[in-house]
C-alpha cells in the first residue's frame, strides 16, 4: 500500500475526493466537521442511515485526528485494513485445521497471506469489507470451538461457556453495525451451534445473554434512527432505492450507478427535497412495482447476478481486454474451486461443512436481488479458498493412492 501508493487517491472523481470512502467518506467528514451522522453525497443534505455506522465512525476520527481527506487519513485508514486482513491469516489457519488438516490449513494461511486478489480491498478502498470480512471469520472461529470442531474430544461439554456466548452475540452486533446483510446467517450459525449440544435446553439461558448483547450493541443506532427519522430504520435506510437501481427500466443485472444520487443530479435534487427515508421509500415502491409487472424479466437479472456473483462482475472498457479475461478467470476459478470442494466437504461429511454451506447460501442473498460486486463476496473469501485448498489437496492425496496401488 505504501511503496504502490495506493492512498493517493484522486481528488475529483464524481465530486470533490468523493472515491476517497465515497458516502462513507462523506459521513466521516461530517462527523469530523461538526455536522453528525449525515451528508452522504455532495453538499449539506441532513442526517442519513444511508449505511452502517461503524465504519464512518472509524473514518470520521481518522478525519478529526489527522485531517479531512488528508494523505495521513488515507494511509492511516488503509493501514488499519491492512492489520485485519493480516489478522485474518490466523482465522484462515484456524478454520482450515479444525475442518481438515494442518496441510490445508498451511496453504490457506500463506495463501491468505500473500495472493494480491484476497487483499486488494484492504489496500485499494476506504470501506468496510475488511473489517466485515475479519468479524465474519472470528464468528465462524468461535462457532466451531463451541462445537469444539478440531478439539479435544474430552474438552466437548465445556466449549459452551457463557463467556463465549457473549462473544457470540458482540461479534455479531458488530457486523450488524459494520454490514447487516450478512445477519442473515445469523440465526442459521446459532442454531447450529445450539443444536450441537448434547443438552441444548441447558444453553438456553447463554443464548439469551448472547441475544441481549447483540441487541444491545444495534439498539443505540436503532434509537437514533428513530428519534432523527420518527420511523423504524433498523439498520440501513437506502435498501428501496439500491433495489430500483437494480431493478429497473434499464436493469441490466449490475448497479445503474448513473441514477445514483452521488452521481446523478436530478437523483441528489429528489434526494433532498424528499428527505431519506421519503426517497428510498419512493424508489422502492417503483422498483416493486416494475417487479411485479416485469416477474420473468426480474427472475432473469437475478440468474444474471447470481453468475456476477461466483463469475466474476464486468468492469469498464477502459481495461484491456486481456485484463478483463484474467481478472474474470481467476474469480470463475476460485469460485468453482471453492464450490466443488464444498460438495466433496459434504459428501464426505467434513465437521463443520454444513456450517461453511449455509453461510455460501445466506450471505449472497440480498445481492442477487439488488446487484453483485466482487467486494459483496469479501466476506466469504476465506471459506471459498480453503475449500478449494481442500479440493487440490484431496485430489493430490487421491492421486497418490492410485499411483501407489499400481506400482
Amino acid at each position: 500500500m505504501t511503496v504502490a501508493h495506493t492512498y493517493r487517491f484522486r481528488a475529483f472523481t464524481f465530486g470533490e475526493h468523493f472515491a476517497f470512502g465515497f458516502e462513507m467518506g462523506r459521513i466521516g467528514r461530517a462527523l469530523a466537521s461538526g455536522y453528525g451522522f449525515s451528508d452522504p453525497f455532495n453538499g449539506h443534505t441532513g442526517p442519513t442511515a444511508w449505511v452502517a455506522p461503524l465504519y464512518p465512525l472509524l473514518i470520521g476520527g481518522v478525519f478529526k485526528l489527522l485531517g479531512i481527506y488528508t494523505l495521513k487519513s488515507a494511509w492511516v485508514l488503509l493501514a488499519i485494513n491492512c492489520a485485519f486482513s493480516a489478522l485474518m491469516v490466523k482465522t484462515t489457519w484456524e478454520i482450515a485445521i479444525r475442518c481438515f488438516n494442518r496441510k490445508v490449513a498451511l496453504w490457506s494461511a500463506w495463501i491468505w497471506a500473500l495472493y494480491p486478489a484476497a487483499m486488494q480491498y484492504a489496500v485499494r478502498w476506504v470501506w468496510e469489507m475488511t473489517i466485515t470480512a475479519f468479524l465474519f471469520s472470528w464468528v465462524i472461529v468461535l462457532a466451531l470451538r463451541m462445537r469444539n470442531i478440531g478439539g479435544d474430544p474430552d474438552e466437548a461439554d465445556r466449549q459452551m461457556t457463557l463467556k463465549r456466548w457473549a462473544w457470540f452475540g458482540v461479534l455479531w452486533g458488530l457486523i450488524g453495525l459494520s454490514n447487516p446483510s450478512l445477519l442473515l446467517f445469523l440465526p442459521c450459525c446459532g442454531l447450529w451451534i445450539l443444536f450441537g449440544a448434547k443438552n441444548w435446553k441447558r444453553q438456553i439461558p447463554a443464548v439469551i445473554v448472547a441475544s441481549c448483547l447483540f441487541l444491545a450493541c444495534i439498539a443505540p443506532w436503532c434509537y437514533r434512527n428513530w428519534l432523527i427519522f420518527h420511523k423504524f430504520v433498523p439498520m440501513r435506510g437506502n435498501f428501496g432505492a439500491e433495489l430500483y437501481l437494480g431493478n429497473g427500466p434499464d436493469a441490466n443485472g449490475l448497479l445503474l450507478e448513473f441514477d445514483h444520487p452521488s452521481q446523478s443530479l436530478q437523483q441528489l435534487r429528489l434526494y433532498q427535497e424528499l428527505g431519506e427515508v421519503a426517497y428510498s421509500q419512493q424508489r422502492g415502491a417503483l422498483a416493486s412495482d416494475w417487479i411485479r409487472r416485469n416477474p420473468a424479466v426480474f427472475t432473469a437479472l437475478s440468474l444474471k447476478r447470481v453468475y456476477y456473483f461466483w463469475a466474476g462482475v464486468p468492469h469498464s472498457a477502459v481495461d484491456s481486454p486481456f485484463t478483463e479475461f484474467a481478472r474474470g478467470l481467476n474469480y470463475a476459478f476460485a469460485s468453482l474451486a471453492g464450490l466443488l470442494g464444498l460438495f466433496l466437504a459434504l459428501r464426505r461429511h467434513v465437521a463443520g461443512a454444513w456450517l461453511f454451506a449455509m453461510a455460501v447460501l445466506t450471505v449472497p442473498l440480498t445481492y442477487y436481488i439488488v446487484a453483485a460486486h466482487a467486494r459483496f463476496r469479501h466476506p466469504i473469501e476465506p471459506l471459498i479458498l480453503i475449500l478449494g485448498v481442500f479440493l487440490f489437496q484431496s485430489a493430490a492425496r487421491g492421486g497418490a493412492r492410485k499411483t501407489v496401488q499400481h506400482l
